[in-house]
Formats: structure tokens, sequence, C-alpha cells
């Protein structure tokens, strides 16, 4: 089964499919615990929430009607039956993207063929967690992932810099920074770019922060 704490439709907020419609699927729990988190209500032990199967879920996609699937939540791959989830909406032909905190190994979900795509987070120094992630599942993207850097300082931007080179990601996959929400100005981020000459990463904003009240749920 799959604890699910909302699924609904709505157009990707960030990813490289920004601005396309998708099918969300929101899971219970998360390993980590950001200082910026916008999803804590999703990770406590108290949340509401529903019980699946993988047949369920897929089902619900199905009659939905998009091509996008995007598994969120909390963190996703916690959950007990998300690869049989994952090889379901697979096999219909959606495109499954996965976001992920960056803890979580990603080797049993990234060997498969077809398989789905990874959005990841790396950790920053603002955040709390950086001890906890895991640069080997670097060597597993390809041009069709995305690691995300979300950036709430200077520190942040400079460390953010500092991964992106030591592991040679903006040949890899896509990069992109992101603005810890009213944290720091996104033109400070442009402005560091422009400093540092990050010509092969793009600043990315949350759009439906922009379209909604930042803390509504369900879009």
């Amino acid at each position: 089964m799959l604890s699910v704490v909302e699924q609904f439709v709505s157009i990707n907020g960030e990813g490289a499919h920004a601005g396309e419609l998708a099918a969300f699927i929101r899971f219970k729990g998360c390993n980590l615990s950001c200082s910026y988190c916008d999803t804590k209500w999703a990770n406590r032990n108290e949340a509401i929430f529903t019980e699946h199967t993988a047949d369920d879920l897929a089902a619900w996609v199905e009659r939905k009607g998009v091509k996008n699937v995007t598994l969120t939540g909390g963190e996703p791959l916690l959950q007990e039956d998300i690869t049989e989830l994952i090889e379901k909406l697979l096999a219909q032909g959606k495109r499954v993207e996965i976001e992920t905190n960056g803890s979580i190994p990603l080797d049993r979900f990234a060997q498969t063929e077809p398989r789905p795509v990874f959005t990841m987070d790396y950790k920053l120094p603002s955040s709390g967690m950086e001890s906890a992630m895991r640069p080997d599942n670097f060597r597993l993207l390809n041009k069709h992932d995305t690691v995300k850097f979300v950036a709430g300082s200077r520190e942040d931007l400079a460390r953010a810099e500092e991964i992106i080179d030591a592991y040679k990601l903006s040949g890899r996959c896509h990069v992109y920074l992101s603005p810890v929400f009213g944290k720091i100005n996104p033109a400070e981020i442009v402005t560091y770019m422009i400093e540092n000459e990050m010509k092969d990463v793009r600043l990315q904003l949350q759009l439906h922060k922009f379209i909604w009240p930042p803390e509504r749920r369900g879009v």
C-alpha cells in the first residue's frame, strides 16, 4: 500500500517541464527535515492520508488523461510499493518524474528500461541537511534528469557552484538554482550567476507560488 496525502492535476511548477500539465501524487513522510521545507504538513506522523494500491493510483492517472506524472512528497522513494507504481505508470506510456531529496540511493530505479526521470535535490548548508546527501547518485543521472539546488544565501550559492564543478553536473543533466521562497531575492542569484559565469545553469522560480498563494495545497 501507498500512503497518499494529496493527488491532483495542475501545471508542473518547476523542472524541465515547468508549465505543462501533470498528475501529482504526494506521499506522506520524509527522512529529512529541511529548514525551509514547504510541505512539513505532509511529513508529520499525524498527517492525514489515504492508503492506495499501485493499481488504484495508476487507474486514477489514466482517467486524468495527462502524460506527465510527478511523484513527490515528502520523499516518495520511502514508500514500500513505489517500484510497482512506477512500473505501472511507465507501462502506460507516462513520463514519470520523481522528486527526490538526494538522500535515497537511486540505483534500483535508474537501471530499469524504460526508467523514470529524476529531479533530485542537493541540500545546501542553510537546509541543515547536507550531511545526508549522496553524491554517488550523480553518476546515474542523464540529460533527462535534473539536479536542483535550493539556495537561501550567497554561501549556499558558492557551495552549489562547488558541487556543480566538482561533479561536472552541467554536462550530465539539467542544473537549476532555486531561491528559498522569501529568503533570498532571485535577482541576487542572477547576479551571482553572471559574476561566476554559470552559463549552463538555470534560475528556476516555483511557478505555482506566483499563480496561487504560496501556502495553497493541491496546486
